[in-house]
């Protein structure tokens, strides 16, 4: 049969190169790669081979996962069936991964498609093709591990004895031919924020005035514009600053601190107080979500965008709750027209307000907040966004509750004398608690599998919220009357039947 007549097979020639080290010669890897290639399709002619002008070239990607554009390119040209066969220098350059091999391959094998290394003939077709391949590939990607580890061990060495290995550039240094050296304006601003700090005794206090003189983080020149620095501090990235011993002539590496090869900005002395302020000046408090007792914690901001976090306030044996903008640490004038509001109220309002537009007065209260995604408060209104839909399916939209603060911004609940109304949250869940268990006693629901249905609630929540039915009288008249110093959080974590041992878990917390 003549050579013209035969069935034209595409082939579509991919390369790739692990680093970008001669990519800028004039005929560098990817060129000697796809030359390669080309001379062995033209000997294939007779068996219609014939190459794609379409290129699929990966310069400095690495060949132990997917994600290269090119590899993608050439897979959705393959789903699209535009490709018969692929043809590769060698194994490693598709892949040096054995589970990313057996991902190419399914695929392949899917759309009939069959693979050919110039320098390893191999038929992808035949049993032994396919075990070879996986050799190959086992030793490849070995081989690539291997040299991860020469790498991390290098790294290793090098930290120890105080070298600079690469990374992000603190500020106060620049990195020349593969060290640090000191930036002479940058490093009066590492001493200026160090003493400030000793100075103010306070992170808030601190980032006020950095702003008022305008100090920054580093600015960097990056292709990426989120990575040039040049930003305000705030307290996360303040606190690693304020810890870095770098700025002492060390060097970090696996937890552990070298003495650096590089010259230090501080002096110790300097360096130590500062960690002693920041040890005495700690929040060791941390209040689980479930404790708080904070329904809102993340989802509420001011008018301003800024997060209000939840916090709390102790009077004559009392805790008064309360959720606070996080620009009040430092940055009071980016704060929105209510900087603090009392927990249980805007709680209170916003639960109600939604339960009133689900229209589903039956389900549990955690059911209820899971379903608000954010709540925006201002002086006037609250803006709730829902993550939910109405019962007869129709989406809903963000509620749009009327609500006057008693001043722009609400004076600390710490100051405000204790109400005597009850806890609308503590009564109703008993109320509950004592219906559902009246439910069961009666038989009107036969298990709490089946009354947990009906009220759209996991069993497990039902069998937590059931044991506020068994409370002591004294306790439950204390909830009515207001007399009680304990959160509903307190009172689901009461683990005793016994009447006697409920009043001394509850005295403990």
């Amino acid at each position: 049969m003549p050579a013209n007549s035969a069935k034209v097979i595409r082939c579509a020639i991919y390369t790739r190169k692990s680093t970008e080290h001669g990519l800028d010669q004039e005929f560098n890897s990817l060129d000697a790669q796809r030359e390669a290639c080309e001379a062995y399709i033209k000997s294939q002619a007779s068996q219609g081979w014939k190459a794609l002008s379409q290129e699929y070239d990966d310069p400095a990607y690495s060949g132990g996962n997917l994600e290269r554009p090119a590899l993608k390119r050439l897979l959705r040209d393959i789903e699209a069936g535009r490709i018969d066969v692929i043809v590769v220098y060698k194994i490693d350059r598709l892949t040096r991964s054995l589970a990313d091999f057996a991902k190419l391959v399914e695929a392949f094998d899917a759309k009939s498609i069959s693979f050919v290394a110039v320098t390893q003939q191999f038929n992808t077709t035949t049993s032994m093709g396919r075990l070879t391949l996986n050799v190959l590939l086992s030793f490849a990607q070995f081989e690539r591990e291997l040299a991860s580890e020469r790498v991390r061990d290098k790294v290793a060495a090098s930290r120890k004895k105080g070298k600079w290995t690469g990374g992000t550039v603190p500020l106060g240094y620049d990195a020349r031919d593969k060290k640090l050296v000191i930036n002479k304006a940058e490093r009066e601003t590492v001493r200026t924020i160090f003493r400030l700090y000793l100075e103010l005794k306070s992170f808030g206090k601190l980032v006020a005035e950095l702003d008022h003189q305008k100090i920054v983080t580093k600015r960097r020149d990056t292709k990426v514009a989120k990575y040039n620095g040049g930003i305000p501090f705030t307290y996360g990235p303040l606190a690693y600053f304020l810890k870095n011993r770098i700025y002492v002539g060390e060097m970090h590496h696996a937890g552990k601190w070298f003495k650096g090869e590089h010259q230090a900005i501080l002096d110790r002395p300097t360096f130590e107080r500062v960690q002693d302020l920041l040890k005495s000046n700690k929040i060791t408090r941390r209040i689980k979500h479930s404790e708080s007792g904070a329904l809102l914690r993340g989802k509420l901001f001011d008018d301003k965008g800024n997060a209000m976090s939840p916090s709390f306030s102790s009077k004559n044996g009392v805790r008064y709750r309360f959720y606070v903008s996080t620009a009040l640490r430092g940055r009071k004038h980016l704060a929105g027209s209510v900087t603090r509001v009392s927990a249980s109220e805007i709680e209170g309002i916003i639960e109600g307000a939604v339960r009133r537009k689900l229209e589903e007065n039956d389900i549990s209260t955690e059911a209820t907040w899971d379903r608000i995604e954010r709540a925006v408060v201002g002086a006037k209104n609250i803006r709730v966004t829902l993550s939910s839909v109405n019962t007869d399916g129709t989406p809903v939209e963000t509620l749009n509750i009327p609500w006057t603060s008693k001043k722009p911004d609400c004076p600390d609940t710490s100051t405000v004398a204790p109400s005597r109304e009850p806890d609308q949250k503590k009564l109703q869940a008993v109320v509950r608690a004592h219906a559902w268990l009246s439910d069961l006693a009666n038989d009107r629901s036969a298990s709490v599998e089946e009354r947990a249905a009906k009220a759209t609630i996991h069993p497990k929540v039902m069998r937590e919220a059931l044991k506020l039915a068994f409370l002591a009288p004294d306790i439950v008249t204390s909830i009515l009357t207001a007399e009680n110093t304990f959160e509903l959080a307190d009172l689901r974590n009461v683990s005793a039947l016994s009447w006697q041992s409920q009043r001394k878990e509850l005295h403990r917390l």
